[in-house]
């Protein structure tokens, strides 16, 4: 080293390089310290299991601190009201089970940022007076809840008043075949933004209901066999839902007192009953409803008091009703569609006509195309005397089939009387629309 020529001053050196090496040494082992606490903050967790030294969850709930993760081991565990009032991630491994033998909640978030996966739900409280849910969600934002099972419940995941959020990938399922005794599947008041993405809900009151919902996204669920609807959307503006699958409920899907809801890629099939839609429209406007699929539904579409409506590259297929459109409907408009073997294509209460019907396909229509522009040269009148005959003499289905009804029809629509005389498809395609 410079400096340290004379004995003296090599001493000096050597004391002041041992001591400059113990610092460093010293200072490395410092920082290797925090860094394994730092990660051991990081990845901190509690673990939950039948055989270890922590068998309860709500005790993990209060043990782990904020962020921290706790892991859940499989087994059955027989617990409800379980609060998480902070951020917290709960992994589900092996599929465990919370049982909550039929009290009260099963779980109650009131914190932003949590995490619940992996997990089987069953058996909620039941009331006429209470909501219990399989998971409770309140005044929360940033939560995401996927890939649990949810069996034998009143509700099954229930929000209120939350911000955002993810509910992805859950089985909800109950099994009360009353409508008044059972709960909804994945019930939303009053949230914004969420998103509900990729569930199947069956057996539930309503599959998926929104109340107060702002820009909510609905997206690849199934929702089946439930005892009333399987999407119920009320006063819920800006939303859309998108490639979900209504298959066999009481009342199929409801969409009522709501504004620019986009509607697109759905299937609504086999809802039938005395009181049953595919999809049930009351008091919307400015919505759109594109790419569907109508098949076997007593009524495809039913319209009362919906204005300013795109109806748009639907396929209608093989349903009582294509379209019951009553007189309080005005400015929607059909366009595009495919409307095939339906019992009767569309149905109206009033002698006039408020809506647009342009450019639709009818397998109905017997007209001719002489120009061979794909456009028939007579306009298709889709509303049939016998279908109003039927509206107020139901008994008379019994004559749909006959020879008789068959040439009323034909006379009516090259003459029209009784059919409103404005309702009419002044384009109609002569082949099916891709």
């Amino acid at each position: 080293m410079p400096g340290c020529k004379t004995a003296a001053t090599h001493k000096t050196c050597t004391a002041n390089l041992e001591l400059s090496m113990k610092n460093i040494l010293l200072h490395t082992a410092l920082m290797t310290i925090l860094f394994l606490v730092s990660q051991s903050f990081i990845f901190a967790q509690v673990v939950v299991s039948p055989q270890g030294p922590v068998t309860s969850i709500k005790e993990a709930v209060q043990m782990a601190g904020p962020g921290e993760t706790i892991e859940v081991h499989s087994g059955i565990y027989y617990e409800n009201d379980i609060l998480i009032d902070k951020k917290l991630t709960l992994n589900g491994i092996g599929n465990p089970v919370i049982n909550g033998n039929g009290q009260g909640f099963l779980l109650i978030i009131r914190a932003d940022s949590v995490i619940v996966s992996g997990f089987s739900l069953q058996k909620t409280g039941r009331s006429y007076i209470r909501d219990y849910a399989a998971i409770l969600i309140e005044k929360s934002a940033g939560f995401v809840i996927e890939n649990n099972r949810i069996d034998d419940v009143f509700f099954g995941i229930y929000l209120a008043e939350t911000d955002g959020g993810i509910i992805r990938n859950n089985d909800v399922r109950a099994y009360d075949t009353r409508e008044a005794s059972s709960g909804n599947g994945i019930h939303l008041w009053n949230v914004k933004n969420p998103k509900i993405t990729g569930n199947s809900v069956m057996g539930m009151r309503d599959g998926i209901y929104l109340e107060f919902a702002e820009n909510a996204l609905i997206s690849d669920n199934i929702s089946s066999e439930n005892n009333r609807y399987g999407l119920h959307y009320m006063f819920s503006n800006g939303g859309q839902y998108v490639k979900n699958t209504f298959l066999k409920n009481g009342a199929g899907v409801a969409v009522m007192y709501s504004d620019n809801v986009d509607m697109t890629n759905n299937l609504f099939e086999h809802n039938w009953g005395g009181s049953a839609y595919g999809l049930l429209l009351k008091d919307i406007t400015n919505s759109r409803i594109e790419d569907n699929r109508f098949y076997r539904n007593t009524v495809a579409i039913y319209s009362e008091g919906s204005t300013n409506v795109d109806i748009r590259r639907n396929h209608i297929e093989q349903n009582g009703w294509a379209v019951n459109i009553k007189s309080n409907s005005s400015r929607n408009r059909f366009t595009e569609n495919n409307f095939i073997e339906n019992s009767f294509d569309v149905r109206t209460d009033s002698p006039r006509n408020n809506n647009f019907f342009d450019g639709n396909y009818w397998s109905a229509y017997e007209g001719y195309d002489l120009t061979r522009d794909g456009i028939g040269d007579v306009p298709y009148r889709p509303v049939s005397l016998f279908s109003m005959i039927i509206e107020r003499q139901p008994e008379s289905l019994i004559l749909m089939r006959s020879m008789f009804i068959r040439l009323l029809d034909q006379a009516e629509r090259i003459l029209p009387v009784l059919t409103p005389k404005t309702l009419f498809d002044e384009n109609p395609k002569m082949q099916r629309i891709q």
